[in-house]
């Protein structure tokens, strides 16, 4: 019996940390790794769903070095220029996979959704991603 096809989810990681008003603009690379922790714990729900972040400026940091969070069961990419260029590029790839029927792109920017209508990806906003995590048990600080 064949296993049931997987969901992606694409987080354009800069539009949902900077969604919220919390001072992340203080520490890119830190508000990064708080995300990653986060959407671990989500990832680790959700074994069906396939969790893919793309992290571009500062916030590349926040996998590297003594504080990076454990990613291991995330899929990272880390942008090398622009951050809407590699979330399509991304995008592309999931959507030529054709055991990933349903993919959901996080972002709240109105140009990149327009770039994406072509792959037949779901856009929504970053609230519906906060929303999922702030469901999630209280995870230990990092």
């Amino acid at each position: 019996m064949d296993s049931e096809p997987s969901r992606v989810i694409v987080v354009d990681a800069a539009n949902v940390i900077g969604s919220r008003p919390d001072g992340w603009w203080r520490d890119r690379a830190g508000a990064a790794r708080r995300l990653l922790t986060r959407l671990s714990a989500l990832q680790a729900q959700s074994p069906d769903t396939t969790v893919i972040v793309v992290l571009e400026g500062a916030a590349r940091q926040a996998t590297s070095g003594d504080n990076a969070p454990n990613t291991d069961n995330l899929r990272v990419v880390l942008a090398p220029g622009s951050g809407d260029d590699t979330i399509v590029t991304v995008t592309q790839e999931a959507a030529a996979d054709p055991t990933h029927p349903t993919i959901t792109v996080v972002t709240a920017d109105r140009a990149l959704r327009d770039r994406l209508t072509p792959t037949g990806a779901t856009p929504t906003g970053p609230n519906w991603l906060l929303s999922q995590l702030d469901a999630l048990p209280e995870q230990p600080p990092t």
